[in-house]
């Protein structure tokens, strides 16, 4: 079993930058796909960014490409979530996820990952 714990949430103003960040303890592996997620008031999860086993590629939803780079510290079992220009509608509690041995291409389906972190928040004002 895998224990996900994120961290370095907070509040920013529109247009500036936060990165979050998950480590995982326990059963770890650096082959296992690796996501963000998040959830704003009222609204559905969203899958943000995704990153395939050891990091070899990474996918994004529409709304951040561009301004949201996913990335992997392979020793630390750690995943970030570099978030620059940020929107206030980027508002939202961020989890991160784990996911199956994957390498190819990742999705941001929700169904597919099994192990959840708690959540950080993060908030942008305008």
């Amino acid at each position: 079993q895998v224990q996900l714990v994120e961290s370095g949430g907070g509040l920013v103003q529109a247009g500036g930058s936060l990165r979050i960040s998950c480590v995982a303890s326990g059963h770890t592996g650096d082959i296992y796909t690796m996501a963000w997620f998040r959830r704003a008031p009222g609204k559905e999860r969203e899958g943000v960014a995704c990153s395939t086993g050891r990091g070899v590629n990474s996918n994004y939803t529409d709304s951040v490409k561009g301004r949201f780079t996913v990335s992997r510290d392979l020793p630390k079992n750690t995943i970030y979530l570099q978030m620059n220009s940020l929107k206030p509608e980027d508002t939202a509690i961020y989890y991160c996820a784990r996911g199956p041995a994957v390498f190819g291409r990742c999705v941001l389906s929700g169904g597919d990952y099994v192990s959840w972190g708690q959540g950080t928040q993060v908030t942008v004002s305008s």
